[in-house]
């Protein structure tokens, strides 16, 4: 046993050697993080800063888009330092569902989260933009709207709130910092306005060939411009903060609106007047390698660029290759990508009421697809018809004293769309039926189709089952598994239910026999959109779908016996539909695609006023956003039938 340790001291050297080990590692650990730190803080110094300046709810209306009745200096000044993009979308025309294409780079209706405020979650592995451009080093801020579809992973910006700014940075920190302006928001065209405000002569306004042109819709297209020269103000000081700051020379400047304007048929509907913004972008000399090829300060550029572009171009200018997922293209920075041949739009449920379109430009002509043509364009909204405009444009219609091109707005929509932009910028001569045109639609729609499948949209998806579908993790992932949710039956399902013609129509009940629920969803709504004709063809399946393991499906269904069929079914219809109008129930979804239905059963209904005045208005475990969304069509169910 010579020359062994005594159990004792082999335990303290043991102990020795894993301290010594310990503190190795730790030191390596330091190490790695101060060469970390200062390698971010090498970047951070090349780093441009970058500020976003956003408006709410308008259009091209500046003055430096050749709009001589606008009134907008400090824009028209940027412009002339900058590029002007001509052909930018929102892809969405209304907000919760256009900012959240932004945050994630990735189209709703991949996500599910195209509904308005709707909540849904990315997967686990994806990050909203800023939070890849805080791990490079800069400090994110945004002032102050979120108002996202999607829940956020972690935390996104180092400060979102009314007091967020750039100043509060950390020394020698690059920024990343959103300013949103609300003073163009759809609310401030009803609102009262100072006097000192109104510069701008309604008599003078041009109303789009849609609008009637009465006082009323000349009062509010005149205030939208008040307001916009209002916001216009706010930009020239949200930019003199950054020249007085010195900091013009190493800052990325980009204004843009953040849809439509919010007139009718412009909000809210993915016309080319929806989802087309204003987008400037400044680059100073400093950071003229990030630019785009085609920039020119006072040019302009028709590259279609759209908010499904933001995040990738943002992580492009901080020097970050943009992840694959992301399904956009980069329009500046050193990842710059080539030109799309088309942009691309959606609409899915507004506030309360439900709608399904997709839109197609390709920087002349918008191709748009009605997937629900059996609704009014005007469906009511109670949060639009709050605008006097749409009062007035509606209660001329019911009085006869609209043309033919103004009442389209309140009657049912077709299957297809085609407007040609440089002949018709209001959007209201269709030719899709012209031979002429013949080819540009097949082209069109075969884009269409393309991005259907490229991005795999879940739109077809009954709201609820969007949800019911991804309860272990994430729309997304659902909607790319091909088990959980077959695009290529669905889709088929769709063009079946909502194009006409004997041949669709004799495969309706094919897809009622479907084992795929949402299938049978489309089969349904087949028979709904062919009116009293789809009652004829399937009363006897319409009734066997009233006990289909879906609701949504039992709510369709019930909703064209309700509306067409004779006063037993209307009874029965009416019956099942309560059981789901109630939102602490059965949840917000069901809840509103079932009131939805009542309320277009008009007198049908009127046998259950009582018990729908006294239904909860509130599901409480929906989003805080969608608390009206039940009460509103409560509120118009019980209006309608006094």
């Amino acid at each position: 046993m010579t020359g062994l340790l005594p159990a004792r001291d082999v335990d303290v050297s043991i102990m020795r050697m894993f301290n010594v080990i310990r503190f190795s590692h730790l030191l390596l650990a330091l190490t790695l993080f101060a060469n970390l730190g200062i390698k971010q803080a090498q970047a951070s110094k090349n780093l441009p800063n970058i500020l976003w300046i956003t408006s709410e709810d308008n259009g091209p209306h500046l003055g430096c888009y050749g709009d001589s009745y606008a009134t907008t200096p400090n824009l028209d000044r940027l412009s002339k330092q900058g590029l002007r993009y001509t052909k930018a979308s929102s892809t969405a025309p209304v907000c919760a569902p256009a900012r959240t294409t932004i945050i994630s780079g990735i189209y709703p209706p991949a996500t599910g989260s195209e509904h308005m405020r709707s909540m849904t979650s990315l997967p686990k592995s994806f990050k909203m933009y800023p939070t890849y451009l805080r791990e490079l080093g800069y400090y994110c801020t945004n002032n102050s709207k979120k108002d996202y579809n999607l829940k956020e992973n972690g935390e996104v910006w180092h400060e979102s709130s009314r007091d967020a700014h750039w100043k509060n940075r950390p020394k020698d920190k690059p920024f990343f910092a959103i300013f949103n302006l609300t003073i163009s928001h759809e609310s401030q065209i009803r609102n009262r306005i100072s006097p000192s405000n109104k510069i701008h002569d309604p008599t003078k306004a041009r109303i789009p060939a849609y609008h009637p042109d009465t006082p009323e819709v000349r009062k509010d297209w005149a205030q939208y411009y008040d307001r916009i020269t209002m916001m216009d103000e706010l930009v020239g000081k949200t930019l003199n903060e950054v020249r007085d700051a010195g900091l013009s020379d190493d800052t990325i400047i980009m204004y843009y609106g953040d849809h439509g304007s919010g007139m009718p048929r412009n909000k809210r509907w993915p016309y080319f007047s929806g989802l087309n913004v204003p987008f400037i972008i400044h680059v100073p000399e400093k950071y003229k390698e990030l630019a785009p090829t085609e920039y020119k300060e006072g040019g302009t550029s028709d590259r279609l660029i759209g908010f499904i572009d933001l995040a990738p171009t943002v992580l492009s200018i901080a020097g970050i290759k943009p992840p694959s997922h992301l399904q956009g293209h980069a329009f500046m920075g050193k990842h710059i990508d080539n030109a799309p041949e088309f942009s691309y739009g959606f609409r899915g449920r507004m506030d309360e009421r439900y709608d399904m379109v997709r839109t197609v430009f390709d920087g002349r002509y918008v191709y748009i697809r009605n997937y629900m043509p059996h609704k009014i364009y005007g469906q009511f909204i109670s949060y639009m018809f709050k605008t006097p405009t749409t009062r007035i444009w509606h209660e001329m219609y019911h009085s006869g004293k609209l043309s033919d091109i103004q009442s389209k707005f309140w009657q049912t929509k077709p299957a297809e769309e085609l407007y040609d932009l440089n002949n018709d910028q209001d959007e209201v001569n269709n030719l899709s039926k012209s031979k002429k045109h013949n080819d540009i639609i097949k082209r069109l729609r075969r884009a269409h189709v393309k991005w259907v499948k490229d991005v795999r949209d879940i739109g077809f998806l009954p709201e609820a089952e969007v949800h019911s579908r991804s309860k272990n993790d994430s729309p997304y992932e659902m909607g790319h598994d091909t088990k959980r949710y077959d695009l290529d039956r669905i889709f088929q399902a769709a063009n079946i239910a909502t194009r006409l013609g004997k041949k669709n129509t004799e495969k309706l009940p094919e897809l009622m026999k479907s084992k795929d629920s949402a299938v049978r969803y489309w089969g349904a709504m087949g028979y709904l959109i062919r009116g009293k004709n789809g009652l004829r063809k399937g009363r006897k399946i319409l009734h066997n779908a009233l006990k289909d393991e879906s609701p949504s499906v039992r709510i369709i269904a019930a909703e064209s016996l309700g509306k067409f069929g004779n006063k037993k079914e209307a009874e029965l219809a009416a019956n099942l539909l309560i059981k789901y109008a109630n939102p602490k129930v059965n949840g917000i979804t069901l809840s509103m695609l079932s009131l939805n239905a009542i309320d277009y059963l008009d007198e049908k209904a009127a046998h259950h006023k009582e018990t729908i005045s006294k239904l909860p208005k509130i599901d409480p475990n929906a989003d805080p956003r969608t608390r009206n969304y039940a009460g509103n069509l409560i509120g118009k169910i019980i209006s309608d039938l006094k």
